[in-house]
């Protein structure tokens, strides 16, 4: 994708922080399950072309999140089945399905956002502010894929060795046990090379001065406000009480109002930006290389 990429890092920061931060704070099902397609729908546009080994593990969060909760709530007035004299009810479980959908959706928004925003991006973004938490933000951010790619590593390489066990699930446990604790001394040994680093480097020893090959330009002002509108849009419904939905004691609220269609209208256009930003940049390519 390079329709929201090419834009000013803090019109990215906004638009993530508008999609993830509404998932987050409205437990509205109909508004989660737009969030949810729409983070799926913007992280494979993303990432289009490759595999994406987590998404099973996610998959099994979702169900794990959605299941846990009618076993250990058993909250409501319809009663579906009992198990072990513990009813499951349906607000119990419709409240699991939205949850799990929340979690899942913001950490493909996340995820997203970590793909996009760089370290120099967020250097430019909170550099002005605070320089120590934004290089400490873009360190922790580049450590997250770097543990990921070590780890595989370290798997590899005892594989290799013929210490790597899967004949059954104790033996892979302790496998990557081990394969854990020898990343845990890896990341020491490497805060160590970097703390030295940053010191011969004169970190911390003056002044620091700052430049950015980031401008703000006009489409990018233009951007800015039409994400703050759709996102003043669904805050001012939901505020109006239009996206309240209740799970317990029983499931009330009505989803499909006529403001709460117009929050959600507005939220979907939200989530999707990215992607039709990226279908007009290919058609603008394939109508420039037609001319050709």
């Amino acid at each position: 994708m390079t329709a929201l990429s090419e834009y000013n890092p803090i019109v990215i920061l906004v638009y993530f922080l508008a999609v993830a931060g509404l998932a987050m704070f409205i437990m509205n099902p109909v508004l989660l399950f737009v969030s949810f397609f729409g983070s799926l729908l913007v992280f494979y546009t993303l990432n289009r072309g490759k595999r994406d080994r987590s998404k099973g593990m996610f998959l099994l969060l979702f169900l794990l999140l959605a299941l846990l909760n009618p076993i250990f709530h058993h909250n409501g007035t319809t009663v579906l089945f009992v198990v072990n004299d513990n009813p499951i009810t349906t607000e119990a479980l419709a409240y699991g399905f939205t949850s799990a959908t929340m979690v899942v959706s913001v950490i493909y928004w996340f995820r997203s956002f970590s793909t996009l925003m760089t370290g120099d991006k967020l250097l430019y973004v909170f550099g002005k502010i605070s320089p120590k938490f934004s290089l400490m933000l873009s360190m922790a951010l580049r450590y997250i894929p770097l543990f990921a790619d070590k780890f595989r590593q370290i798997k590899a390489a005892r594989r290799a060795l013929g210490l790597y066990k899967q004949d059954n699930l104790p033996d892979t446990l302790k496998s990557n046990l081990k394969a854990f604790v020898a990343l845990g001394g890896w990341s020491l040994e490497n805060g160590i090379v970097t703390a030295d680093s940053m010191e011969a480097r004169g970190y911390g020893s003056g002044r620091r001065t700052f430049f950015s090959r980031y401008v703000f330009k006009k489409r990018d002002l233009a951007a800015l406000i039409v994400l703050l509108l759709l996102t003043s849009a669904v805050v001012a419904i939901k505020l109006s009480g239009s996206l309240n939905f209740v799970f317990y004691p029983e499931l009330n609220g009505e989803l499909l109002n006529k403001r709460a269609l117009w929050a959600y209208a507005c939220y979907m256009v939200l989530t999707l930006l990215p992607v039709i930003g990226e279908a007009a940049e290919r058609e603008k390519w394939k109508s420039l290389r037609s001319k050709i």
